[in-house]
């Protein structure tokens, strides 16, 4: 970890693992590339304050940090609320359709966890979470009516979408999540943000607050570089856990929070056994996956990481390299493909003048390609199939692309 330059103030580095968003913007760049690193923002998280500051004792950022590291809470239940704003056209929905189906397995089953979590990354909603220990997790998310689980005990990984009364079942690695806990959980994602941390970001403490009933201190977190479209960043610490309780990022060009996500309640008692326990409900669907077909973390993302790496949704993608520092670090690779159709002269169809539309036309030392744009996450899409990603201006991945050239 960097030194920090004063008791109330520190340097840290990139807030945010870009790497698996990277990898799943293929196939379907527009959907994807979004989600996928919306869906690493969303997983650092938890918002919704109670109102009052608790008075607590002075601490440095240096000191906040260290009761985050030191952090052992490992069995939780809850509620969470979500809401996620990236600046999606409205599309009437179809945003969400597209968002879950660049996702979705082949075989089309609703309770595929990859295809129906992606739901995260638009409008509002509210989760039911458990945990107990790094083998037993819950995440219910509640719909109109209808409810869909993810539930992760042992070695299995079960999926339940009740409103179509289907069921997707993975199983998991022997002893291939290595964690103290959930990454459902605030902490575990919060830790994964702040194992990188160099001299690019500036680390205060902002005052305390409360947050599902207790008492937290508030760390703030904002880019020292220009060209990222992060403003900032701000994470409660419980007062007594140092569980992180609280998440919101807010975007460099300002208005509402592009990311707010919250425990509104918590219980830090262990859950009961049985919360943990599934029985395929009688005249179900059952779809099983082979673990050998697919990377385990797709099942248990929320929950953990057994080391395997996701290839991708397109065919013939490399993997993504990693270029700049920091907050201005962008990802790029080859789709294996061609770049975006944008129009029927082009050959694209109406499909190509609807993405086109959905982007800018953009050109530059490196040639003509088209940026996918969000409040948090822009893509550069290029003619001859590269794309630039990350959580950056426009300009800063057309200056990449040429940079490339």
């Amino acid at each position: 970890m960097a030194p920090y330059e004063t008791d109330d103030s520190t340097d840290a580095g990139e807030v945010e693992d870009l790497r698996s968003g990277r990898r799943r913007a293929a196939r379907y760049i527009v959907p994807v590339t979004v989600v996928g690193v919306a869906a690493a923002t969303i997983g650092l998280v938890p918002a919704l304050a109670d109102s009052g500051d608790p008075n607590l004792p002075k601490v440095t950022a240096q000191q906040l940090l260290d009761k985050i590291a030191k952090s052992d809470v490992q069995q939780l239940s809850g509620t969470v609320k979500i809401s996620t704003d990236l600046g999606l056209p409205d599309l009437g929905g179809l945003e969400s359709s597209m968002l879950s189906g660049a996702t979705k397995s082949g075989d089309g089953s609703s309770a595929d966890p990859s295809a129906k979590l992606t739901e995260l990354a638009t409008g509002t909603h509210t989760l039911r979470v458990a945990a107990d220990g790094p083998d037993r997790q819950k995440v219910s998310l509640l719909e109109n009516a209808a409810e869909y689980s993810l539930i992760h005990n042992g070695k299995d990984v079960w999926g339940y979408d009740s409103k179509s009364n289907e069921v997707y079942h993975g199983t998991t690695a022997a002893g291939g999540a290595k964690s103290d806990e959930t990454r459902a959980t605030p902490k575990g994602l919060t830790d994964e943000a702040l194992k990188s941390v160099d001299d690019t970001t500036s680390v205060t403490v902002d005052g305390t607050e409360h947050v599902a009933g207790r008492d937290a201190y508030k760390l703030l977190i904002k880019p020292k570089q220009s060209g990222t479209t992060v403003g900032a960043i701000s994470v409660a610490v419980d007062a007594r856990t140092g569980l992180p309780l609280k998440f919101t990022l807010t975007p460099a060009s300002g208005g509402a929070a592009v990311v707010d996500v919250g425990f509104t309640q918590l219980s830090l008692a262990k859950p009961a056994a049985s919360t943990f326990d599934f029985k395929t409900p009688k005249g179900a669907k059952v779809t099983t996956e082979d673990g050998a077909t697919k990377a385990t973390p797709d099942h248990a993302a929320p929950f953990g990481d057994n080391g395997k790496a996701d290839k991708g949704l397109g065919k013939g993608a490399d993997e993504p390299t990693v270029i700049g520092k920091g907050w201005n670090s962008i990802a790029t690779f080859d789709t294996g493909g061609q770049g975006v159709p944008t129009g029927s002269s082009a050959g694209g169809g109406d499909l190509g003048g609807f993405l086109g539309s959905l982007g800018d036309q953009v050109k530059g030392d490196f040639g003509k390609g088209t940026v996918f744009s969000t409040r948090l996450v822009n893509a550069l899409v290029t003619d001859d199939s590269k794309v630039y990603v990350g959580a950056v201006t426009k300009s800063a991945l057309v200056k990449a692309a040429d940079a490339a050239k």
